[in-house]
């Protein structure tokens, strides 16, 4: 239930206006932020809403770019806030942890090796999967079988974005699109016959549940080969006008959800894309961000970018600007992230005393040290560190030898580890 903004004009007094306000400020803070007509229109008590709207809209107008896909065409504006982000972001997304984050490179598996899940997790949250954070992270770190829808998404999601890490320098085509799409949507759509594969009818509406409405009606089924190919196109090609490869990721993000070329699982699809072309151009550190994870938990945000968009003569700037503020959240969460895995590793760091005992080894004793029921596989250990089935089973046989684990027979082949009866008395004897 958006309202819709006035019509516009423009005439000498717009444009004496649109200098008055961008001289005060007041223009500048509108178009860092982005603001639509809804949060504009009571900013000045001197002239009227609609004065106020003209000359934001001419000052955007002014300095608009415009894209095209297929017969409709799309602009956006590179605002100050964006290009003081983008400068951020290049400095930070790119490179090498030791430059951006603060710690070695070698170490890098160690302190994110977890963010991929972060992001199938909330990606699939988003869509309504249900399961806790704990249970799916079990479930991917023992490679369990998913029990219930929910954690098929989490897992489709995860194995996608595994997917898109090996793929990420190939160009996408309308197959490999259909491919992202049937990982993401794997035993998860009513009919399994929709999976991997564009819609043909026009029966698909985005709505809002809540209040019973259509929010936006895609373009008609005839049109999404020449759609899905223009977005290809854009995707592998730079052409002769510059986009920044951040806009273009947004972008793109923004026309999979638009176009809607499936009856479900657009938004996932959508996510992963941007994921790729993140990592296509270099911005490698894309992978460990967990923006959906952001983007759940300002979800309304999110879908009022789009409306507000698609409402305002289709200017991707309101899309874009909330997907760097999501960027911007996500980063410094994978920031606190590291600080916080380096922690841990500082604090497991007294259980090296111990003879014989590695690094993640004892990692492994804090992990028990902290939560006295936890329950370890094989496979979870090799998730964890990323390390083979033989190491991490030698890992977790020594320390049963030590004294510190015992083992639980669950079948002929599985083994669950469980912290030992004599682990306190164990550390005892090394003081710690």
């Amino acid at each position: 239930m958006i309202e819709s903004p006035p019509t516009y004009r423009t005439n000498p007094e717009t444009i004496a206006l649109m200098e008055a306000y961008w001289q005060d400020g007041t223009l500048r803070k509108i178009q860092d932020d982005y603001l639509y007509w809804d949060k504009i229109k009571y900013r000045d008590r001197y002239h009227s809403p609609q004065a106020l709207w003209a000359a934001v809209k001419l000052h955007r107008n002014l300095r608009s770019t415009t894209v095209q896909f297929g017969k409709y065409r799309f602009k956006y504006v590179i605002t100050d806030y964006m290009q003081r982000t983008l400068h951020q972001f290049d400095m930070h997304l790119g490179g090498n942890l030791g430059s951006n984050i603060g710690i070695a490179e070698t170490d890098k598996t160690k302190f994110v090796i977890s963010s991929i899940m972060e992001e199938a997790i909330s990606s699939s949250q988003m869509e309504g999967a249900s399961t806790t954070r704990k249970r799916a992270k079990e479930m991917i770190q023992q490679e369990r079988r998913p029990q219930n829808k929910s954690e098929q998404m989490i897992m489709n999601n995860f194995i996608t974005m595994k997917h898109i890490v090996q793929a990420k320098n190939e160009e996408l085509t309308p197959a490999k699109m259909l491919a992202i799409h049937q990982l993401v949507a794997n035993k998860t759509l009513e009919d399994r016959l929709e999976e991997g594969q564009f819609r043909e009818n026009d029966e698909i509406h985005v709505v809002n549940h809540f209040a019973s409405e259509v929010v936006h009606t895609p373009p008609p089924h005839a049109e999404l080969e020449v759609l899905i190919q223009a977005l290809c196109d854009f995707f592998n090609n730079d052409g002769e006008d510059f986009i920044h490869p951040i806009i273009k990721g947004c972008i793109i993000h923004f026309m999979v959800g638009w176009i809607h070329p499936f009856s479900d699982g657009n938004g996932r699809t959508a996510r992963a894309l941007f994921y790729w072309y993140m990592l296509k151009k270099g911005y490698w550190l894309t992978e460990y961000l967990s923006i959906s994870r952001i983007i759940k938990d300002s979800k309304a945000q999110y879908e009022k970018a789009y409306l507000y968009t698609e409402i305002d003569e289709n200017d991707l700037s309101y899309f874009i600007t909330y997907h760097f503020k999501t960027m911007e959240k996500a980063y410094a969460a994978l920031k606190e992230y590291i600080n916080r895995k380096q922690k841990e590793v500082f604090q497991a760091a007294k259980f090296m005393k111990i003879p014989s005992v590695n690094d993640r080894m004892a990692q492994i004793l804090k992990l028990v040290y902290d939560d006295a029921d936890r329950i370890m596989t094989i496979k979870e250990i090799e998730s964890r560190f990323s390390v083979s089935d033989f190491t991490a089973r030698t890992d977790l046989k020594a320390l049963v030898d030590l004294g510190f684990l015992e083992v639980i027979q669950v079948n002929k082949k599985k083994q669950h580890f469980v912290r030992a009866e004599s682990f306190k008395q164990m550390l005892g004897r090394y003081r710690i």
